[in-house]
């Protein structure tokens, strides 16, 4: 009993120790991580459908999103729920990191990188022929900064979140962030070539690669919590002499 009852400290220390939130409010916020992962990729695979002559293979995803883009409106609404998931999943992990000061990290720049993104919509790319005539503003100059934010804060988030858990977890961690730096670098090498209006043959798949390999990431990380949470919650539980599901009975006087 002394056993169990330390092994359930344990996992309450390590799960949420000062959560005071239901362990099913818990789990629906870490399934935002999940969620906000398969939107995103919905609501690209949905946009590329509805713009006539768009290329998933060789036009990169922010000209779904351009100035004059038939799915400019779409991709706006999209990218605030999208947002709205990432900030309610980053502070589920904070919620749950307990002594795993990576994780926290982790966790807390999810946040900061939705809020960045609320910045997204008014910092707009121009289509390729506006680009390649000079029709360039400040708001190409932003785009491009918010991107090169994105990928600093999405390596962190990553590094930080790498140790939390076993070795193989670290070691997809790092498979993560060596290929979202060769297919970033791919990425990054064509894009003078979008401003020039010319040809960019594979740079939608490279950059598609770069995106789904650390958003996959967040999923995996979401995964991973909520099943350790409910492993959490049920040996609580038992130990307190509780069935999972259920609450404490108050024993008659």
């Amino acid at each position: 009993m002394q056993q169990q009852m330390r092994a359930a400290g344990e996992a309450t220390t390590v799960a949420a120790p000062n959560s005071k939130l239901a362990p099913t409010m818990v789990t629906a916020l870490l399934a935002c991580g999940v969620a906000a992962t398969v939107g995103y990729i919905a609501m690209d695979v949905a946009a590329t459908l509805r713009y006539g002559g768009y290329s998933y293979v060789s036009q990169t995803i922010s000209e779904l999103s351009a100035v004059g883009a038939p799915t400019r409106p779409m991709w706006l609404a999209g990218s605030i729920i999208y947002e709205l998931l990432v900030i309610a999943f980053g502070s589920a992990v904070v919620l749950v990191a307990g002594n795993r000061r990576g994780l926290r990290i982790a966790g807390a720049l999810l946040v900061v990188m939705a809020l960045v993104g609320i910045a997204w919509p008014f910092a707009p790319m121009h289509q390729r022929d506006v680009l390649a005539a000079g029709g360039g503003t400040l708001t190409d100059t932003m785009h491009l900064v918010l991107a090169g934010v994105d990928v600093v804060l999405t390596m962190l988030i990553i590094g930080f979140g790498a140790g939390a858990f076993g070795a193989r977890f670290r070691v997809y961690s790092f498979v993560t962030i060596a290929a979202t730096l060769v297919f970033g670098a791919w990425t990054g090498i064509d894009a003078p070539r979008v401003s020039d209006n010319a040809t960019t043959p594979g740079i939608g798949i490279a950059e598609r690669i770069t995106v789904y390999g650390f958003m996959t990431w967040f999923a995996v990380l979401a995964i991973v919590l909520i099943l350790e949470a409910g492993r959490t919650h049920a040996a609580t539980t038992s130990v307190a002499g509780i069935a999972p599901g259920r609450t404490p009975q108050t024993e008659p006087r």
